[in-house]
């Protein structure tokens, strides 16, 4: 995902319900094309959303800074979790790491073939997720923190996706 983009995500649990409303209600680009806004990427069965980034880590990464970033973004995910959780029931955790194992290219030739989305972009920003399957929906609903790289922001992170993208 881009993350020069002007766009602010909203504060507050409700305007972020209203934009996973919105997410779930989203048809998925065409054919094999990708969006990318900063703020959201979509492609071919699935959207990902930043609903709350901290600042970047590229000046000073000392604890003093990073600790309450982490906590703020976490406090924030459990909140949000909380309230989908009354609406859904429990989610249940997926890993996410697996996904990086994902290789098209396999020495004998016989690669499961790149992560589907968007797990292969959500396993490079965090270990696990989240998922409510959106009841009556095909579709299903992410939450993550993440984080790309030490210096770049954390982000608090929505995904949906298509329910046969979701590992067994």
């Amino acid at each position: 995902m881009d993350t020069d983009s002007a766009d602010t995500p909203p504060t507050g649990t409700g305007p972020r319900i209203a934009l996973i409303d919105d997410l779930l209600a989203r048809p998925y680009p065409a054919g094999e094309e990708s969006e990318d806004s900063g703020v959201r990427s979509s492609g071919p069965g699935h959207h990902l959303l930043i609903l709350r980034a901290s600042r970047d880590f590229w000046d000073d990464r000392s604890p003093e800074l990073v600790e309450p970033a982490e906590q703020e973004i976490e406090a924030d995910f459990s909140v949000l979790a909380t309230a989908l959780s009354e609406r859904w029931g429990e989610p249940e955790t997926v890993e996410l790491w697996p996904f990086l194992d994902d290789d098209p290219r396999d020495e004998d030739g016989t690669g499961t073939g790149p992560a589907p989305e968007p797990m292969g972009q959500l396993c490079n920003l965090a270990g696990s997720m989240q998922v409510w399957r959106v009841p009556g929906s095909t579709r299903w609903l992410g939450l993550a923190v993440g984080q790309a790289d030490p210096e770049f922001p954390i982000w608090l992170l929505a995904a949906v996706g298509e329910v046969e993208a979701l590992p067994a």
